[in-house]
């Protein structure tokens, strides 16, 4: 599938990340959880392919399921009593159910932060704080370029140290721990080296110097517009049933607050509407695209 969502204009796109992130980690209502973790699932793999797959059976689901476990052994609160641990304190239906929020709220942010990550690349947020803020966005830049180049080079020094015999695979206990520090001596040095040499390079471009003109071949268009406009009417009226009560939910000292109310419904119809906009976009373009390849 095309990722047409990421070629909208990056204040789109960082304003519907804000607003969806942000709803993510305050809403703890269970409908609220479960279609904001379906749909945040659906844009991962729809962003990053198969990967987010694995990535959730290997991370996500033991986090979902460790944290489920180990807040009722510490949260004992709640009046609907279910058992009692074998060292005396009580296991309650909600603080079982409180865990279980817990960990679908954790999981659900780093989905969604995945999405982000995908798609708000370094060019993206250089051009957004370049002119306002040009150390921070150079330090974005500089930092979500270090993990990527770092774990590249890593490799290629471990496959050279490994031809020599001196890799950390290699060898004895202490012969192996010999090899881990000149492996990250050398990566260290490469490091700091790159360091240098970025900062050679800005200076060179003449970064900071007032009068120095910023290029970017991002162009708000309006469909950009057509789109900010409407994240941002759905998120004021998020905003304003999230304030009146329509989604109130208590998990202590008893679980109080689901209800079908007519708001309480309007909420979960635009709070989905909200975030199946990446997937819509991505899918109208998949659809388009495959017309245009059968047409040819």
């Amino acid at each position: 599938m095309n990722n047409a969502f990421s070629k909208l204009h990056p204040v789109t796109i960082l304003v519907f990340f804000l607003f969806s992130i942000g709803f993510s980690m305050f809403l703890m209502q269970p409908v609220c959880l479960c279609l904001s973790l379906m749909i945040g699932f659906a844009t991962a793999i729809s962003f990053n392919g198969r990967k987010t797959a694995v990535f959730s059976l290997k991370i996500l689901l033991p986090l979902l399921l460790l944290t489920t476990l180990i807040n009722p052994v510490f949260n004992h609160r709640g009046v609907t009593i279910l058992t009692y641990l074998p060292w005396g304190n009580p296991l309650t239906l909600e603080s079982v159910l409180y865990g279980v929020a817990a960990a679908a709220l954790l999981c659900t942010v780093v989905l969604w932060f995945s999405c982000f990550h995908t798609v708000m690349t370094s060019d993206k947020l250089g051009y957004l704080f370049g002119r306002l803020i040009p150390s921070l966005s150079l330090l974005l830049s500089m930092t979500l370029r270090f993990v990527p180049r770092f774990t590249s080079q890593l490799k290629s020094v471990r496959k050279a140290q490994k031809a020599l015999g001196k890799d950390i695979s290699d060898g004895t206990l202490v012969q192996r721990i010999r090899h881990a520090v000149k492996i990250m001596s050398l990566m260290i040095s490469i490091a700091l080296e790159n360091s240098i040499e970025t900062s050679f390079s800005m200076k060179s471009r003449g970064f900071g110097l007032k009068g120095r003109t910023y290029f970017s071949v991002f162009h708000f268009k309006k469909t950009d517009l057509l789109l900010l406009v409407l994240t941002v009417i759905e998120a004021v009226c998020l905003a304003i049933l999230w304030f009146t009560g329509a989604v109130h939910f208590s998990y202590f000292p008893s679980i109080k607050g689901c209800s079908t109310e007519p708001l309480t419904l309007l909420f979960y119809i635009i709070y989905t509407i909200f975030l199946l906009t990446p997937l819509v976009i991505n899918c109208m373009e998949d659809v388009r695209w495959k017309r245009l390849t059968s047409a040819i």
